[in-house]
């Protein structure tokens, strides 16, 4: 079992940086993929980022490319997505997910985070 507490939310100016937390319980966290999902109002949820157990290899969605930066720190059973150059379409419940393979991690999850919000005004 792998619970995943997400943190770093919050209310932003267009233009300005965040980032986001993921603090992940268990020993095998280095096991895991990790990926960043969001959701914004009255939208499906979408793919954000995703990286390998190692760090490795990493993977973003094209609306996000060369804005965010996601990463792992397996020493600290966390993963972070920082955000820069954010827009106000950025706004969303941001979500942290975990897969045992990389390549599901995009389409089925094998565990999900609470969320945080990200809220970008103009």
């Amino acid at each position: 079992q792998v619970q995943l507490v997400e943190s770093g939310g919050g209310s932003v100016q267009a233009g300005d940086s965040l980032r986001l937390s993921c603090a992940a319980s268990g020993r095998t966290f280095s096991s895991y993929a990790m990926g960043w999902f969001r959701q914004a109002p009255g939208k499906e949820r979408e793919f954000v980022a995703a990286i390998s157990g190692s760090g490795g290899s990493t993977f973003y969605a094209d609306s996000v490319k060369c804005r965010f930066t996601i990463s792992r720190d397996n020493a600290k059973n966390t993963v972070y997505l920082q955000m820069n150059s954010v827009k106000p379409e950025d706004t969303a419940v941001y979500y942290c997910a975990a897969a045992l393979v990389l390549v599901k991690l995009r389409t089925v999850p094998e565990y999900w985070g609470q969320g945080t919000q990200v809220t970008v005004s103009s």
